[in-house]
């Protein structure tokens, strides 16, 4: 018995409408940052736009990204990390080091393309042999470049032989920024500087945390690579202007929010890096020949109102934010 010409066209429909769906379907990126903060928000801008030069933007039509921001909520963080994983999209971008672990518990195959995060090791997510997991790829930053940022802080304050008292806080739950204490107080003594560190675990208590360390008489403050500190920076900033006390940083960012200078990552730079990598994943639909990589743009900067308001001369070789 033959099939009626309308039937077997009927039966052929449904695979020709998912040939045509899948021919046509739009990549999705799923973009997860971990809270709202002015420097950090540089790093997707970055990323983005890595991928628009690449061919790949939502003008076009040819690309979606589904932006969530947790709002520092390490529950909301995980339920958006889900909810991506649950869609299967092409791939994930983290931007700071709670989005990037967050993504790592909740996948083994999706690809992940991380921003302002360190190193597996440091993140706590490497195997025995130190290599981290196989589908993470992107930016990644050690501490090695703390030295010289905090080494700044004596060359410019120049105090004559005197001892320099910086203040410094921590978040304890943040490998890096534990880490970076560490190191700093390791080099501390050869630069005869005095470390007051005090924690902070959430950015509610800046303040409190802030005005503390300012009555211990320190002399310059330094903002380490920390989220809390970063959430929190205007909240410090107002504190230490209000005593008088300059801020220094390992971060490029900060110094346009107010900070004095800085030798450290440009975070949009590294969001662009990131980007780099997730166009090429794009276009091949492959990870072959991508890996994690070091963030490759690093700057001397400085704020030419900050260093006027403390008197400070900013050697030739920093570039004045805008």
């Amino acid at each position: 018995m033959r099939t009626p010409k309308l039937l077997r066209i009927l039966l052929f429909l449904p695979l020709i409408i998912s040939c045509t769906s899948n021919k046509n379907k739009v990549p999705v990126v799923g973009f997860v940052d971990a809270f709202e903060d002015a420097t950090i928000a540089q790093a997707k801008d970055g990323f983005v736009a890595a991928l628009k030069a690449n061919g790949f933007s939502e003008e076009q039509k040819n690309i979606e990204i589904k932006y969530s921001n947790a709002q520092g909520s390490i529950p909301t963080l995980a339920t958006i990390v889900n909810q991506f994983v649950s869609q299967n999209v092409d791939l994930l971008a983290t931007s700071t080091t709670l989005s990037t672990v967050a993504a790592i518990q909740k996948t083994k195959t999706i690809p992940i393309f991380q921003m302002v995060s360190p190193t597996p090791e440091r993140m706590k997510v490497a195997d025995a042999q130190g290599k981290g997991p196989a589908n993470l790829f992107g930016t990644m930053e050690e501490l090695n470049y703390i030295d010289t940022s905090f080494a700044i802080i004596p060359k410019l304050l120049k105090p004559k032989g005197a001892q320099l008292t910086i203040g410094m806080i921590y978040n304890q739950s943040e490998p890096q920024s534990a880490d970076a204490l560490a190191r700093i107080q390791g080099l501390a003594a050869k630069l005869n500087v005095k470390i007051v560190a005090l924690p902070l675990n959430s950015s509610a208590d800046a303040q409190l945390v802030t005005q503390a360390l300012l009555s211990k008489g320190i002399d310059a403050f330094f903002a380490n690579p920390d989220n809390t500190v970063f959430a929190a920076f205007e909240t410090i900033l107002k504190s230490c202007n209000e005593h008088n006390v300059p801020i220094f940083t390992s971060e490029a960012g900060l110094v346009q929010r107010g900070a004095v200078a800085a030798f450290g990552a440009d975070i949009y730079q590294w969001g662009y890096q990131s980007g780099l990598q997730a166009a090429q994943f794009l276009k091949t639909h492959k990870t072959d020949g991508l890996k994690l990589e070091m963030v490759k743009v690093r700057k001397r900067v400085y704020n030419q109102v900050a260093a006027k308001k403390y008197n400070i001369a900013i050697p030739a070789d920093y570039t004045a934010v805008k």
